[in-house]
């Protein structure tokens, strides 16, 4: 990669991409069996994503966020690489993965804003996970850091933070009794507009790119299912800084006003946006 210069981004990655008046303590919130209740609808993007790859055989792999590793091993097999290492923050999730671990495979608890590696790695690989990570920017001078000469990087992100059932989600947060419970802390998306990311990849001198915003069409049982969606993805920053009684209380206002606003459907159809991108260093 050229050595990079001072990067110049559009004035709309310079906006604020979270309030917070001070940190409260979290746990790990995350639940394996509430996130798969989706697990084929999740899937999708994760198969879309990969195949941008350009496969090689026995390569080195590093998938960041890597959940509970069952698509970790499907990357692992896909690929034909000679080692994959897995990494996640989550112990709930990545106590599922030690069934897939070997020939190769094996997982790692480390926090994707902080990882770090002796030796740079050919193709560095992460589906849904970078949205929890602020400043994108700083995070993709990081993430190009850790690909070799040569290699890929490929990251697939969710875009849907205009979406009600996001947007609505935030403004509970900043009501009472969650705002003081909270702390103040409402979180808001660090994911920046699609051209945004072609433009940092050119700035931080990737010979080649492919930058994509896909919308995924789901057709889910009513409208009550959307709750159930995000109840195991954007709604867990909210339970993990909530007493339970406390978030039990957050997630039937969200329910309540999510099917006022969007009316009791049967079936629902829950567009979702996602930004998939690719580049080769």
């Amino acid at each position: 990669m050229r050595k990079a210069t001072k990067l110049v981004y559009p004035a709309s990655t310079a906006r604020k991409t979270t309030t917070k008046i001070r940190r409260v303590m979290a746990r790990d919130s995350w639940d394996p069996a509430q996130y798969e209740r989706f697990k084929q609808e999740r899937s999708a993007p994760f198969f879309d994503l990969m195949a941008l790859l350009t496969r090689s055989p026995h390569q080195r792999v590093l998938d960041l966020g890597c959940g509970t590793g069952e698509l970790t091993r499907e990357l692992h097999r896909a690929l034909l690489a000679r080692e994959t290492l897995g990494v996640d923050n989550s112990d709930s999730m990545l106590a599922q993965s030690t069934r897939f671990e070997g020939e190769g495979l094996s997982f790692e608890k480390a926090d994707l804003a902080t990882f770090s590696a002796r030796e740079p790695f050919d193709i560095v690989f992460s589906n849904a996970a970078v949205q929890w990570v602020e400043n994108h920017a700083a995070l993709f001078v990081r993430l190009l850091g850790l690909v070799a000469p040569g290699g890929q990087l490929a990251v697939q992100m969710p875009a849907n933070h205009d979406h009600v059932s996001h947007l609505l989600a935030h403004e509970i947060a900043a009501r009472e009794p969650y705002r003081t419970a909270l702390g103040g802390y409402v979180r808001t998306s660090p994911v920046l507009p699609v051209e945004d990311y072609a433009l940092l990849l050119h700035q931080l001198g990737a010979e080649q790119q492919q930058v994509m915003l896909r919308v995924y069409s789901h057709t889910l049982g009513s409208t009550a299912d959307i709750v159930e969606w995000v109840k195991g993805t954007l709604l867990t920053d909210y339970q993990k800084r909530l007493s339970a009684a406390l978030f039990e209380a957050y997630l039937a206002d969200y329910r309540r006003e999510l099917i006022q606003r969007m009316g009791h459907l049967r079936p629902c159809f829950y567009p979702f946006k996602r930004i998939l991108l690719w580049a080769k260093k």
